[in-house]
């Protein structure tokens, strides 16, 4: 999971906890509309280099589990190196530079965060939807895979049209992304959102596709893949986290 990328100028990073992520927040006005946010203005980090994209999602989940746990360029690199541990093969003559959503759920696991799976879902809906219920459950982040399995997002909260764990029928109307990638986004699918800001699910849906269902992928050729093939892809908690990270 390679994405071109710069080192972030202390300028960027000044602007960005200037402007401040939306603290946790929870509510349900009177037109059962509902929001809800876990991110901190701390818990935004850049990764370091081309394919760190895992690795730092990693670090903002843990950081938001943790609120301000850790920031550090040593930190993200661990996290990289244990979420490419745990990514099983790869197709024969491929050498992998960045790390699977296999490791990266994985590696949230073996870090204490929790227990996390990968799943897939039939439409962008749908997987908004499981996103949001879950968070909602659990209070604890969502990864996405986005770029058709090229780059990571966090989804640290939502906005919909009534609470997921009451409401019978809703829609989830925007998503809070925390994008290791910003500013620099990608020429081909688009820029990366501001840390922390809600943006439409057209918007999240312009660079969080299906993945490819291509039978002649190597990729999906891989034991277990096939269940991902077409699908919308995220690294969801599925249980409480247990106590002491690590």
């Amino acid at each position: 999971m390679a994405v071109t990328h710069t080192p972030l100028a202390a300028l960027v990073l000044a602007i960005v906890l200037a402007a401040g992520l939306a603290p946790a927040t929870a509510d349900a006005a009177a037109s059962n509309r509902y929001r809800m946010n876990l991110a901190t203005r701390q818990d935004w980090v850049q990764q370091t280099d081309f394919v760190q994209c895992v690795g730092t999602s990693m670090q903002m989940m843990l950081n938001i589990i943790e609120p301000g746990r850790d920031r550090t360029i040593r930190t993200q690199h661990r996290l990289q190196d244990l979420a490419r541990a745990w990514s099983g093969p790869t197709p024969s003559g491929i050498t992998r530079r960045g790390a699977s959503v296999r490791g990266w759920a994985a590696g949230l696991v073996v870090r204490r965060a929790g227990a996390y799976r990968v799943v897939g879902a039939d439409s962008l809906q749908e997987a908004m939807r499981i996103a949001a219920v879950a968070i909602r459950e659990y209070r604890r982040p969502v990864g996405l895979l986005v770029w058709g399995g090229r780059h990571a997002w966090v989804m640290s909260g939502f906005e919909a049209t009534g609470d997921p764990l009451l409401a019978d029928r809703y829609r989830v109307t925007k998503a809070y992304i925390l994008d290791p990638l910003y500013p620099y986004g990608d020429d081909v699918w688009g820029p990366s959102p501001t840390p922390g800001s809600a943006i439409s699910v057209a918007d999240v849906g312009r660079q969080f596709v299906k993945r490819s269902r291509a039978r002649s992928s190597p990729w999906n050729s891989l034991p277990g893949a096939s269940r991902l093939r077409g699908k919308w892809v995220l690294v969801v908690p599925t249980g409480q986290v247990r106590p002491g990270i690590e």
